[in-house]
């Protein structure tokens, strides 16, 4: 069993995280439990794909897999230190990963804003390393670019909705936008989690505020 993080809301140092493995220790399905499409690449033509860490990955990959215009969504372990971690090894706080979701989608039929949208307004990005009762640097909320007008409209995102959650007395953001590292996908039970156990925990809540994406972005 991996050793604990004696503090798992504090970012474990690159000398401290584990070692991990050249290859994944298990395997992923071929094929999405909803959606019946394929949940590693290669896509098909003129899908792009984004990354979004907003807490516990079960419910925030079900947000995106019922949008008109996704493709196919998986959940994962990204932005961290330990190559091919399992998830007791996420858990343990000392591979620095964050719980995300790879949402493969169709920019003719939901724009990346459109999917920025959910991300902002479904969780509380003003929370650091935690989302409700779930602590630990896992839990942390992320945006994770996959090219630059990427960044750019999530910056911009961002920005606007901190504005807005500041002028009705919230916290400020503390999501973290950054290239987006490599994507190891989780365990074939935590794939559409919720879809195979209807009633399984979500602990994703929102702040209540509407998160208004500039123009310029749509």
């Amino acid at each position: 069993m991996a050793a604990l993080n004696p503090d798992k809301a504090q970012m474990v140092s690159a000398e401290e995280a584990l070692p991990g493995r050249s290859d994944r220790a298990f395997e992923v399905p071929g094929t999405h439990a909803v959606l019946n499409t394929p949940l590693e690449p290669p896509f098909p033509d003129g899908i792009e794909v984004a990354y979004f860490a907003l807490g516990c990955f079960w419910g925030a990959e079900r947000l995106y897999w019922g949008m008109d215009g996704v493709y196919t969504t998986a959940v994962g372990y990204q932005n961290g230190i330990t190559p091919n971690p399992t998830y007791e090894e996420v858990c343990s706080g000392r591979t620095g990963h964050a719980e995300s979701v790879l949402v493969a989608f169709d920019p003719d039929r939901v724009s990346y804003a459109d999917l920025l949208k959910v991300f902002f307004e479904e969780h509380d990005p003003t929370q650091g390393m935690r989302q409700g009762n779930d602590v630990g640097t896992q839990y942390r909320s992320g945006i994770y670019f996959a090219n630059d007008t990427q960044k750019a409209i999530a910056e911009m995102a961002r920005d606007a909705y901190d504005a807005d959650l500041r002028a009705a007395g919230k916290e400020p953001i503390t999501t973290e936008i950054e290239s987006a590292g490599p994507f190891y996908y989780a365990e074939d039970h935590h794939q559409q989690y919720l879809h195979k156990v209807p009633n399984g925990y979500c602990g994703l809540a929102g702040t209540g505020v509407s998160c208004r994406i500039p123009s310029a972005t749509s």
